[in-house]
This record gives C-alpha cells, sequence and structure tokens, in this order.
C-alpha cells in the first residue's frame, strides 16, 4: 500500500507537470488544487528539490517547478524515494533485502516468489510511465 506521503508527492510532482515550463507554482496554488496539507507539502518538495527533482525559488514570486522534464521522472523512482523500495514485503524488495520475521527460511517460501513476482510487474508499469504520460480520470 502507497502511504499517504507517497501519494501526496505524485500528486504534488503531476501539478507541478501540468506546469512545466509555466514558472514556479506558488505552494499555495498546489495545496489548493491538490487538497495537500501546507507543512506537509513543503517537506515533500523539499526532499524532491533535495533529490533534483523539483527546482525552488523564494520570494514574492518564487514557487516551485520540475528541475527536470516530465518525461525523465518515472513513478518508480517516486515510490522508490518517498517509500524505498516497490516490494510489499520486506524480503522482495530488490535493494534493500530483509529477511521477514517468524517466516519460512526464503528458499521455501512461497509467499516470497509471490511477492517477486508481484514486486517485479509493480515495477515495470511504474518504471515505464513518467510525469509525461497523461493519465486520465475515467468517467465512470
Amino acid at each position: 500500500m502507497l502511504s499517504q506521503k507517497t501519494r501526496y508527492t505524485i500528486r504534488a510532482l503531476q501539478h507541478l507537470a501540468d506546469h512545466y515550463g509555466e514558472g514556479p507554482v506558488p505552494l499555495a496554488s498546489i495545496v489548493a488544487a491538490q487538497n495537500i496539507p501546507a507543512k506537509f507539502l513543503t517537506v515533500i518538495l523539499s526532499e524532491m528539490a533535495r533529490a533534483g527533482i523539483v527546482a525552488t525559488q523564494r520570494g514574492r514570486d518564487g514557487g516551485y517547478w520540475l528541475g527536470v522534464p516530465p518525461v525523465d521522472v518515472r513513478y518508480g523512482d517516486i515510490v522508490r524515494l518517498t517509500r524505498g523500495s516497490l516490494a510489499l514485503v520486506p524480503c522482495a524488495s530488490r535493494f534493500a533485502s530483509e529477511t521477514c520475521k517468524n517466516c519460512l527460511p526464503e528458499a521455501d517460501c512461497r509467499l516470497r516468489k509471490l511477492m517477486l513476482i508481484v514486486r517485479d510487474e509493480t515495477a515495470a508499469v511504474l518504471d515505464r510511465l513518467t510525469l509525461a504520460d497523461k493519465i486520465e480520470v475515467d468517467e465512470l
């Protein structure tokens, strides 16, 4: 499950991608459009700035914008930056694997093998899609 932080980060970056090339987007504009608490958004955007994804300018005409083209920001990268891994269980992580507590030996664990498949399929989708891909809300 995605954390609230990851969901907020994705929504904020999607908003910045929608305004790419238009100059700084004020924090208040993102807060209003995406329904993200301002203090939390400030922390999120600061972390994305340290990662090189977001650029910022202080002052009256300041704000935030994508520091790289939307096509260069993959959803998988956003999840990894905010969550650390795409895996649903610690033992299925490709880069930060940990043995699960109270589990079978990894070689015998069918759940681990299932979760590796889920992780790989999830990575294939999230690493294929970028902020440049227009993912629209379908009408129900």
